[in-house]
């Protein structure tokens, strides 16, 4: 294969629900999800800030009775959510605004770079429409072609 024709993996925005459902609960809705990112059909468009959050959560009592339950360490999350990052810095402030604050910085990431964002919060779930109107695509419904 040559260089031109390597796959570049398309950057993708996942909350961290979403990430939880991936490599904690093990969701079946996502192994298509989890088969594109270990393809490298997609990238984990990431800040800091986001990986923060996930630490954070991970700590919650009741993630935590999950993970030892499931004989997985926050560790194992969070390195596998570093091994399909794509590091990005924070985003400037989108035009559209969403209720909760906190899911702010996953619609600033993917509007300025106009990429899908995965989300099952309905904080966002209710900003289909604005958000498609801003460039990005919610919960797609295909894969890149793997």
């Amino acid at each position: 294969m040559t260089s031109s024709e390597a796959q570049v993996a398309q950057a993708w925005v996942i909350d961290t629900n979403i990430v939880l459902d991936l490599w904690l609960f093990e969701d079946p809705a996502t192994i298509p999800l989890r088969a594109a990112l270990q393809s490298g059909a997609i990238s984990h468009l990431a800040t800091a800030s986001m990986r923060d959050e996930l630490e954070r959560v991970l700590a919650y009592p009741h993630l935590v009775k999950r993970m030892a339950r499931s004989n997985i360490q926050a560790q194992e999350i969070l390195s596998r959510f570093d091994e399909y990052l794509l590091a990005a810095e924070p985003a400037a402030k989108a035009a559209c605004t969403c209720k909760d604050p906190d899911d702010q910085k996953f619609i600033d990431l993917a509007v300025a770079h106009a990429v899908p964002l995965l989300s099952k919060d309905n904080a966002i779930l209710c900003m289909k429409k604005r958000l498609f109107q801003s460039g990005v695509v919610l919960n797609p419904s295909e894969m890149p072609a793997l």
